[in-house]
């Protein structure tokens, strides 16, 4: 199919159906030589001796792979699925329609399949933690299997225990009946940069313990839907049956665990994308103490800042997570956090982007204490939240007064009680029509105004003086169904 689609690097067929360490590469080193003055001659001069061209080290990754090979498994999968008569999708039944429906898709068998059941089959990588046969591997390659198989590199080969699986953040936990097995060393990714070199092992289109190289093209990745895991972006060949794999620094140590690719055609064309070991190993910890992952939760909906949102709220750059709805009687909420704040720190960590937020509160522990600083109304402020626990995971008019469309281009009227309560909401104007400015930033007829520049909207006498009082640049906090979003706006 010749679609974009940001697809999952397994060839894990069974569940297509059913969130490094300080590495340092060797710099390019150069050497010269500086030719020797030439004797002074009376009869002609020596030429000078050419420049000498500069010698690049490239890094020799032999030494790496016979470190950590044997520590790469294989896994097979099988699986049991209910099928109809008629051609199967492998990725369930999406809207062809819906833009969204060509992103994020696992790789899965393209057939077709007959009325009942049909048993699947799917390859995978990972690589071995501990000795006695603990293995890391993605979740989307046991997940829904019957039987997970591993082989080592020796070619012995065990059926394995599902100890347990995150989607969210595509992490699995498998466990071998084996004792002194070799292992892989764990880095630490927050000291890996970008143009870094790294390597992935796994078995691609199941040709097992192959070998790729490339750099990291960059750090901190959010993909939609992966709201838990800030993804490090290499340029590794990664392909099906890639998933699960390890992706090491120059030594040696594991920083990732390749993950998803971003492909026209289904195999490797540029972009892979790997969970930082770091993350999958918090993952980890908490499957093998408990059998399942904790996280906690603030309980705000969020948004990135642009240059237009950060001058409508007074900020000097577009840093920060812009909070575009408090859930009600959340740990937010009851913290006092409010639409509009700009969450520019946690706990003395910078926030730069909107993406930084969910998986740091997400590996908080529920009930822990968590300092925010708050950009709120033109000044810091310092707001603490009890942390809360992620558990898993139109109205008719009537006869008011719509406001002319004006300089900001809407026509809108106030919200009877009614209207109100089925919204959940206090206050807000009804958008009867979008014009000029309104429309070209995306506000629809049927949308609710419920703030503007952080400030709440009750009235339109309300909406023209706040409008009337800003500069170039507005933000209008938008709901829209049960979704709020602050809109930004050029008034020109």
């Amino acid at each position: 199919m010749n679609t974009t689609a940001l697809k999952l690097s397994a060839g894990a067929l069974a569940v297509a159906l059913a969130v490094g360490g300080g590495y340092e590469f060797a710099r390019h080193s150069v050497s010269s030589a500086h030719a020797a003055p030439a004797p002074v001659s009376t009869m002609a001069t020596a030429p000078a001796a050419a420049p000498t061209v500069p010698t690049i080290s490239m890094p020799n990754f032999e030494s790496i792979v016979e470190r950590n090979g044997p520590a790469v498994v294989n896994i097979s999968v099988e699986g049991t699925v209910k099928t109809s008569a008629r051609a199967a999708s492998p990725f369930g039944n999406l809207d062809p329609n819906d833009p969204f429906s060509q992103f994020f898709r696992r790789f899965g068998p393209q057939f077709q399949m007959p009325q009942g059941e049909q048993m699947v089959r799917g390859q995978g990588s990972g690589f071995i933690i501990s000795p006695d046969g603990v293995i890391l591997t993605n979740a989307h390659v046991v997940a829904e299997a019957d039987v997970v198989r591993v082989k080592l590199t020796d070619k012995r080969e065990f059926t394995a225990k599902v100890i347990g699986i995150d989607k969210p953040t595509d992490v699995a936990v498998l466990k071998i009946d084996a004792t002194n097995l070799p292992t892989v060393a764990l880095g630490d990714p927050a000291s890996a940069r970008v143009g870094d070199w790294v390597l992935a092992i796994g078995s691609p289109f199941g040709f097992e313990n192959s070998v790729t190289a490339g750099i990291i093209s960059a750090k901190s990745r959010s993909l939609p839907d992966e709201g838990y895991v800030p993804f490090i972006q290499t340029d590794v060949a990664v392909n099906p049956g890639n998933s699960g794999g390890p992706l090491l620094n120059l030594k040696g140590e594991v920083v990732g665990i390749n993950s998803q690719i971003y492909s026209r055609s289904g195999g490797y064309q540029g972009l892979s994308f790997a969970i930082p070991i770091d993350v999958a190993a918090h993952v980890k910890d908490q499957i093998l103490a408990s059998g399942k992952v904790t996280r906690g939760r603030m309980g705000v909906m969020i948004q990135d800042l642009n240059q237009g949102l950060a001058q409508s709220f007074g900020l000097k750059s577009a840093n920060g997570a812009l909070v575009s709805q408090v859930e009600k009687n959340g740990p937010a909420a009851k913290a006092g956090l409010e639409p509009g704040d700009v969450i520019l720190g946690v706990d003395g960590r910078d926030i730069g982007n909107s993406s930084d937020l969910p998986p740091l509160v997400a590996a908080m522990k529920p009930g822990t204490k968590a300092d925010l600083t708050v950009w709120r109304k033109g000044a810091r402020k310092d707001i603490t939240v009890t942390v809360g626990e992620l558990k898993d995971t139109q109205t008719a008019a009537n006869d008011s007064s719509p406001a002319d469309q004006g300089r900001l281009g809407v026509a809108v009227r106030p919200l009877t009680p009614e209207e109100q309560q089925q919204a959940d909401t206090k206050g807000g104007l009804l958008v009867l029509d979008a014009a000029g400015p309104a429309a070209r930033a995306g506000i629809q007829q049927g949308d609710l105004i419920l703030a503007v520049n952080g400030k709440a909207i009750d009235s339109v006498d309300q909406l023209k003086s706040a409008v009337g009082k800003s500069g170039k640049h507005i933000a209008v906090l938008v709901q829209r169904q049960d979704a709020r979003i602050f809109v930004p706006i050029e008034l020109g």
